[in-house]
């Protein structure tokens, strides 16, 4: 497995494991949750990535649960995790309405919480889960600062921001932004093509990829002119059409990281299939013809 670089402090697997349905699996006891984590390693998929709001809130705890009974499982693992989402859901059933919170004090609880959620002195990488219209970007950026300069995260970063999100939370900072996790698949290639991806790329952050399969929709109906061509190129290759779909984004020059998530250990296991798909640059445009539903301009 491929690894990136993303600071001094940080080095990511190519391919990242997304524990978003660790909840929704019917057995989410710690010896599963470990088997899938060891699947993953055995493939060198070495960062997963977390989030408050996963499984009501759940994930993080499930997660911990693991490493308290494999004691070393965590330090083999890059562990990232978001927070900044406040749904009326498990520990804030309270809450009027959905929204976002980049406060200081949230920001600040939240981290608490996730350390001891996943039984766990620090996280790799922090991200803000969603652009905030509320975001005093001065308090924000210092909480993010303090808690790097503290120890308790390594690094931060943000998840589905655009340029003017981006550049506002930095200017407010003293430490560097590494990555934005977006949403990005053949299905939804529109990053690639309205500017998303390039200012990323121009910076040298590789984005990361929420639903690198369509969230599913690629092995439906939305998603069959696409698959009839990564069909065709995953026969050619002896592989499976998933493997080919993030091939396709492993194969741009941003260096994007893709975030799989499912539950099935099986499948777990084949992850990294991926790496071994061969996408030249015609390949890449003809996927993207398929998915545009036209030739380029």
């Amino acid at each position: 497995m491929d690894r990136l670089r993303l600071s001094d402090s940080l080095e990511m697997s190519r391919i990242v494991y997304g524990m978003w349905r660790l909840g929704d699996d019917d057995d989410v006891s710690p010896s599963h949750i470990q088997a899938k984590v060891e699947a993953c390693l055995m493939q060198g998929i070495t960062t997963m990535d977390q989030a408050d709001i996963y499984g009501g809130y759940t994930a993080k705890g499930l997660l911990g649960s693991a490493f308290t009974q494999a004691p070393g499982l965590r330090d083999r693992i890059e562990l990232v995790s978001k927070c900044g989402i406040v749904a009326p859901t498990g520990r804030y059933f309270g809450a009027k309405v959905k929204h976002y919170n980049t406060s200081s004090d949230h920001i600040m609880r939240a981290v608490e919480q996730s350390l001891s959620d996943m039984r766990t002195d620090r996280l790799d990488v922090l991200l803000i889960h969603r652009p905030d219209p509320f975001m005093d970007h001065e308090d924000t950026g210092k909480a993010l600062d303090r808690l790097v300069s503290d120890g308790k995260v390594l690094n931060v970063g943000v998840s589905n921001f655009a340029l003017s999100d981006w550049t506002l939370l930095q200017s407010a900072m003293t430490t560097k932004l590494v990555t934005n996790q977006i949403e990005l698949s053949a299905l939804h290639h529109q990053p690639f093509l309205d500017g998303s991806v390039q200012w990323m790329q121009e910076r040298g952050v590789p984005p990361m990829a929420w639903s690198p399969l369509g969230g599913g929709d690629l092995f439906g109906t939305r998603g069959a002119i696409v698959r009839a061509v990564l069909n065709r190129i995953a026969e050619e290759q002896r592989t499976d059409v998933a493997a080919v779909a993030v091939a396709w984004l492993l194969a741009h020059p941003a260096r994007v990281l893709p975030v799989m998530g499912t539950n099935s250990l099986s499948r777990i296991q084949t992850l990294g299939d991926a790496m071994r798909v061969e996408i030249d640059r015609e390949t890449w445009f003809e996927i993207l013809t398929a998915a545009m539903g036209q030739d380029v301009p």
